[in-house]
């Protein structure tokens, strides 16, 4: 068993953020250790207001969320039930488990991104805070429905897959390449997947959840891709956002099994660069346990 190493003392004495700052929000966030304070934390300030936002911060890059002690931090990740087993709550529950953590983990690094990227333009930083806020509602939705199924967050081991490539992005540009069109992307087909897998299951609510974060994440990739173009001074390119994202990360990881040209479409990824990500070769492990949804 692996656990990241614990941030949770304080933020170092010359970052320190002023009390009811954003920067402060998001790094008590991250650190947090306390369960309600880490699942459901207070609203962030509102990013519209000056006054909540440091002046001239200096960037913080934390290597590691901190996690609440009772919690099992795995360097493994369980294999996913198989859609036929969907009936069973107990393998409802490890897939809802399994999901709310994706979405705790996407939460905490757009926090991480508005401390890592200091310099980055104030309405991107604020963008990232709503982002946060959204994935944080999309894990009080799993929640609730782990629970209906007779289990809650905390019950099953948990691994922290993306913070072990996410914090790698030395850029802007890298991050919303492979948070928000990259891993944002794939949850496009992830969870049209399983939406459509927990239907047949007869879990109508499941699926609606599932349909749900989809709407969102079009969204959220449509601002990484409207970003990505604002920091390079180009419109979106298959091979720009391959050449930024983190080594040894490959557009291939990246896409389910068969893409939601749909959902992608309106996110605004053209058919040029849809027919470029469909003719990447599966890896092994795509749309499986560390699926993004």
């Amino acid at each position: 068993m692996m656990r990241p190493p614990s941030n949770s003392a304080a933020i170092p004495a010359p970052l320190d953020y002023a009390s009811g700052s954003i920067e402060r929000w998001c790094a008590d966030f991250v650190l947090a250790t306390d369960v309600a304070a880490k699942l459901a934390p207070r609203s962030a300030p509102d990013p519209r207001r000056a006054e909540h936002w440091t002046v001239a911060p200096r960037a913080l890059r934390l290597a590691a969320p901190s996690r609440p002690p009772t919690w099992r931090v795995t360097s493994r990740s369980p294999s996913a039930p198989r859609p036929e087993s969907l009936r069973d709550p107990a393998a409802r529950a490890r897939l809802w488990h399994t999901f709310a953590h994706h979405e705790l983990q996407a939460a905490e690094l757009f926090a991480w991104a508005v401390l890592a990227f200091a310099d980055a333009p104030r309405e991107f930083r604020a963008g990232l805070v709503r982002l946060c806020e959204e994935e944080l509602a999309h894990l009080a939705l799993y929640r609730a429905l782990l629970r209906r199924d007779g289990r809650d967050f905390g019950d099953e081991p948990v691994r922290d897959w993306f913070w072990q490539r996410v914090p790698t992005c030395a850029t802007p540009a890298s991050f919303v390449a492979l948070q928000g069109i990259g891993l944002e992307g794939a949850n496009l087909e992830h969870a049209a997947r399983y939406a459509a897998a927990f239907r047949a299951a007869g879990d109508e609510e499941g699926a609606r959840v599932l349909e749900q974060v989809e709407r969102d994440e079009i969204s959220h990739v449509a601002f990484a891709v409207r970003w990505f173009a604002r920091f390079r001074g180009a419109p979106l390119d298959y091979d720009a956002w391959r050449d930024a994202l983190p080594s040894p990360l490959t557009p291939a990881i990246l896409r389910g099994r068969e893409l939601n040209r749909a959902a992608r479409r309106t996110a605004g990824l053209d058919d040029a660069f849809l027919a470029r990500l469909e003719s990447e070769p599966l890896e092994r492990g795509v749309a499986g346990s560390e699926a993004r949804v």
